[in-house]
């Protein structure tokens, strides 16, 4: 039997980065993870540019059955700090839009900041390691492997959730918590395009390819960005913000024209030009091919705009700001960015992610019951959840 002080299991961004921080008081540590190639989900983010955190980051982008959960670890190691970190190693970065921040280069570079963090430390990673099983005995955690059996005083579930499973998700983090009697809020699929009911699809799919600007609104809440069509359904990062908070058998609600007065800009055409059709009016916004499948699914005349009355003209702006759907479903865990639930935060510390009750079992990461929006916020939180856990582990 090896022993070591600290054992990750799960070489994310969560789990590196927590073992870096213990690594860095002397721990010695030990991360396991299953997958042939580390940092799989981080190579693949952002479109392979790794949309690393956001200058906005604060507790109300996240999502907990108790909010006020993330508030401790996102305000001991904030966004700053890892932006710090980041210009350290000199890796050059870009906002996109809302606060996002994405590598100039590559997400490599954020995977070669983690590995080279661990070498720092006297991290020793094993990859290709399948965990057999996990007991607790006299204070020490004995995880029994396929490289050996190992025994420690400190255990790091950094696993993940079910999103991507084609890069390895699995539910092994959730099984862990089950087995020291941690209840698991029920998950779902979130930051996932919608699938169509098949007479949507139909006229919908046409667009395949097509992004417009547009407020999506479900359940109180709404994301004012773009959303794209595709062959399959709806999104785009107003849809995938939206999908957070839509539940099977809910409508959502798209303006599509979200930032102006859609009636008023065809009543000033009207008054202008009134000769001209409503498909040339609504051109100056949208391309040919949206506006041609936009009047039929919407089953509006294309006539000139002299022909209609104010109450028929408002009628065909109320179509475009207040298009109602029923999505079939979404495309799941297949595409899903993170996991909705998780391990329930009632029984975990907030100020480092120790199990209460359970000396040296530390849960971190997307495996908890913390969901961030769209745009950086989740890896910012596996970087503050794993830092806080670090110090302690």
């Amino acid at each position: 039997m090896t022993k070591t002080e600290v054992i990750v299991i799960g070489a994310g961004a969560a789990g590196l980065f927590c073992a870096t921080e213990a690594g860095k008081r002397g721990r010695k540590v030990i991360v396991f993870d299953h997958a042939k190639r580390l940092g799989g989900k981080i190579l693949m983010s952002g479109g392979g540019r790794c949309n690393f955190t956001n200058t906005y980051t604060s507790h109300e982008n996240f999502l907990s059955q108790n909010p006020h959960f993330c508030k401790s670890a996102l305000s001991q190691y904030t966004q700053w700090d890892f932006i710090s970190l980041v210009n350290e190693y000199g890796i050059k970065h870009h906002e996109k839009t809302l606060g996002q921040l994405f590598c100039d280069d590559s997400a490599k570079d954020i995977v070669d900041l983690l590995l080279t963090e661990c070498k720092k430390a006297n991290v020793d990673i094993k990859n290709r390691t399948e965990i057999i099983d996990i007991e607790y005995v006299e204070n020490r955690y004995i995880v029994n492997t396929n490289q050996g059996v190992f025994s420690t005083e400190s255990l790091v579930i950094a696993t993940g959730g079910l999103s991507m499973p084609k890069l390895g998700a699995t539910p092994f983090g959730y099984r862990v918590a089950e087995q020291f009697g941690l209840p698991i809020i029920p998950t779902k699929a979130a930051l996932v395009p919608f699938t169509l009911q098949e007479h949507d699809k139909a006229v919908i799919g046409e667009l395949s390819g097509i992004s417009v600007d547009a407020n999506a609104s479900c359940n109180n809440t709404n994301f004012n960005e773009s959303i794209l069509f595709t062959h399959r359904g709806l999104s785009g990062p107003a849809v995938l913000q939206i999908s957070s908070f839509w539940d099977p058998g809910q409508e959502v609600e798209f303006d599509l024209f979200p930032n102006a007065d859609l009636f008023q800009d065809l009543f000033e055409q009207q008054q202008s030009n009134p000769e001209i059709q409503l498909s040339t009016a609504l051109g100056k916004h949208y391309s040919k091919r949206f506006v041609q499948a936009a009047i039929a699914y919407f089953e509006l005349d294309n006539k000139p705009l002299k022909q209609y009355n104010a109450k028929q003209l408002q009628s065909a702006a109320d179509a475009f700001t207040q298009w109602r759907i029923k999505p079939n479903g979404t495309e799941g865990y297949r595409t899903a960015e993170v996991t909705l639930g998780g391990v329930d935060t009632d029984y975990v510390s907030s100020k480092n992610m120790q199990v209460k009750g359970q000396q040296g079992l530390y849960f971190i990461g997307e495996v908890l019951d913390v969901t961030g929006w769209l745009g950086g916020y989740n890896f910012q939180w596996a970087w503050s959840s794993g830092w806080a856990a670090g110090q302690v582990a």
